[in-house]
């Protein structure tokens, strides 16, 4: 893994800034104490950042969940020309900060990425419809760019596909960075092949197609288009069934390596994830451990088998 941290917006409060409309935090334990060696966090609090005092009287949206209102529950107060104004300032800052990421604060008529309360103008129940407006903002400008909320990354699955897919970003960054060569971006998408195998197949193979054509395109315009398709197929879940195909096409590169009686542990060590009676880590671990001793290079560089620091344990759940 590079030694180089990467860049994550969040929601301030998340990082325990007493920030929120009471005055308070919403510090996330896992976020900032097992994440947090990994990143250099970018904190954004739209209400503060905006203009607003702490405390503040509270905020929600109001009215069509596509172009909601943000009003204050008391007074009805329409801050949303003052937060759109910020929400422009803000994503032209934050568009030189080469952010890999960004983690919101979910239900936040701000921050929230989905689900957030719109209420009706005229009162009445709730509608878990909206998106928060500098999240909506944001999004609208990025729309690549991995994003989640602290909730929803309680999901050891969601988890995972987001940490995954911002060391992807990582990557890309630094190569981008450096002023590649057509070479470079394919040994990028080379060490990545696994990897989209187990995301999408159909992705690894338009992508293989796509790279195959790499002369044909400028590099500039080819990179874009390589990056639209490699966030797209990374955001697909790579599921138990994917996981086995990769690992059993794995297999197929010690065909002549493996005792039989070590092909058929090993397979029957990925069937038994299958079925969920281990996590992806004891397969993925006896795989390593063959790359080593039967020295497969092509595979040592692979990042299916090492996408994220092995200390933030993200494969060791059933």
């Amino acid at each position: 893994m590079t030694e180089q941290k990467m860049k994550l917006g969040i929601s301030s409060c998340l990082l325990g800034n007493k920030v929120r409309y009471d005055g308070q935090h919403k510090y996330d334990s896992w976020l900032v104490e097992e994440l947090g060696p990994y990143v250099d966090f970018v904190p954004v609090c739209p209400e503060v950042e905006c203009g607003l005092p702490v405390p503040r009287e509270a905020m929600r949206l109001v009215g069509n969940p596509d172009s909601p209102k943000l009003l204050t529950t008391q007074t009805g107060k329409d801050i949303t020309p003052q937060m759109l104004a910020f929400c422009e300032r803000k994503i032209q800052v934050l568009a030189k900060e080469n952010l890999c990421g960004f983690v919101f604060k979910s239900k936040s008529p701000s921050s929230g990425m989905e689900r957030v309360k719109v209420y009706p103008e005229k009162g009445g129940v709730a509608a878990k419809t909206g998106v928060g407006i500098f999240a909506r903002e944001f999004m609208k400008e990025f729309p690549l760019l991995p994003v989640e909320e602290e909730g929803r990354l309680h999901d050891p699955d969601l988890r995972e596909n987001f940490i995954e897919r911002i060391f992807i970003m990582q990557r890309w960054l630094e190569l981008t960075s450096s002023k590649p060569k057509a070479g470079d971006v394919v040994a990028f998408h080379t060490r990545h092949k696994l990897l989209l195998m187990a995301h999408s197949p159909a992705h690894y193979r338009s992508m293989g197609k796509l790279v195959a054509e790499i002369k044909n395109h400028a590099l500039a315009e080819f990179q874009g288009l390589y990056l639209e398709q490699l966030l797209e197929a990374v955001l697909k879940h790579a599921t138990r069934a994917k996981h086995q195909n990769v690992m059993l096409h794995i297999l197929g590169y010690f065909k002549t390596d493996l005792t039989s009686d070590e092909k058929a542990e090993l397979i029957d060590i990925i069937d038994q994830y299958k079925a969920k009676h281990y996590p992806l880590i004891v397969p993925v671990t006896l795989l390593n451990h063959y790359v080593r001793k039967y020295d497969k290079p092509y595979l040592a560089e692979q990042f299916y088998l090492n996408p994220h620091p092995m200390e933030l344990n993200l494969r060791n759940h059933v």
